[in-house]
């Protein structure tokens, strides 16, 4: 019996480490997006 639990998490561990070779070896693509924020004048004004 433990032995097949001992095989089993072994198969999980190779299993989590050849996702995790894959991801590092090809990463999805980065999603691009606008941002726009207008901001206020009155942060921009010197007082003098």
């Amino acid at each position: 019996m433990s032995r097949i639990v001992l095989a089993l998490v072994l198969l999980i561990l190779l299993l989590a480490g050849g996702g995790f070779l894959l991801l590092g070896a090809f990463p999805p693509d980065a999603k691009v997006q606008t941002i726009q924020k207008v901001l206020p004048n009155e942060r921009f004004q010197r007082s003098n």
